[in-house]
């Protein structure tokens, strides 16, 4: 039998998100350049327009019918793409999220391995071995805390985190990447083993990311990244992207 070589990626995404639908196929597209296999993508909205606590619960209320939507295409993964709605909805959230996700799945005939950004990034830090880390996010500073005391209840220290403070979903989108590559040194780097350049999807960075690693002389990752190293584990496929840091060198 003949080695797979064609995959659908299927994402749930927040309906004013639109870098995730740019990030992860970049990614996707960088591996195609070294490697045979070919990804489609495919996507689901849930409604979301501005960052605050209580839209994003009610947007996670929709994912379920969004991965309903995305197994009748029959996708090869399928991934929760917003790190901060997990999150927001209690400590641990990522592994109940993906378990009911999937849930759906098996109950539409057809089972789809669930990545969620939140859970990916955790999986991300645990696979390069840090504890001590830092992190950049465009949350409002409340979200933000929240978020770092989600990360450090799964066992790491967030030795220091800068907040860019904007609520708006689409102005978070409409950052510039390249402005990361001096905003990261705002960052108390003393003790830190690793950057999370950004601790959200919708916030663009992938530009800056091997820059900020070279010169910081540490691995960094972002949501983003540590979410398309997930979909490769669970699709079995070697997890190698072109100039996308160290968690996609192909050393994991």
């Amino acid at each position: 039998m003949s080695k797979k070589l064609n995959y659908r990626i299927g994402q749930i995404v927040p309906s004013s998100n639109v870098t995730m639908e740019t990030e992860i196929p970049a990614m996707f597209r960088g591996r195609e350049s070294i490697f045979p296999e070919r990804f489609t993508f495919h996507s689901a909205r849930m409604r979301m327009k501005h960052v605050t606590k209580e839209e994003l619960a009610k947007m996670d209320g929709n994912s379920d019918q969004c991965a309903l939507e995305l197994s009748d295409a029959h996708v090869d993964v399928m991934g929760y793409a917003c790190l901060v709605a997990i999150m927001s909805m209690g400590k641990g959230y990522h592994c109940v999220s993906q378990e009911r996700l999937y849930k759906k799945t098996v109950e539409n005939d057809y089972p789809t391995p669930i990545v969620t950004s939140a859970g990916a990034l955790i999986e991300g830090l645990q696979t390069l071995g840090v504890k001590n880390i830092a992190v950049v996010a465009p949350y409002m500073k409340p979200l933000t805390q929240m978020v770092v005391e989600y990360i450090e209840d799964q066992g790491f220290t967030v030795k220091d985190w800068i907040a860019l403070e904007v609520s708006d979903n689409l102005e978070v989108a409409a950052l510039d990447p390249e402005n990361l590559k001096t905003i990261y040194k705002k960052l108390n780097l003393e003790g830190v083993e690793a950057i999370v350049l950004s601790a959200c999807v919708q916030m663009p960075s992938l530009p800056a990311v091997q820059f900020v690693e070279d010169e910081a002389g540490i691995p960094v990752v972002t949501a983003a990244i540590c979410t398309t190293y997930r979909m490769l584990k669970e699709l079995g496929l070697e997890a190698k992207v072109p100039n996308a840091g160290t968690l996609l060198s192909g050393k994991y």
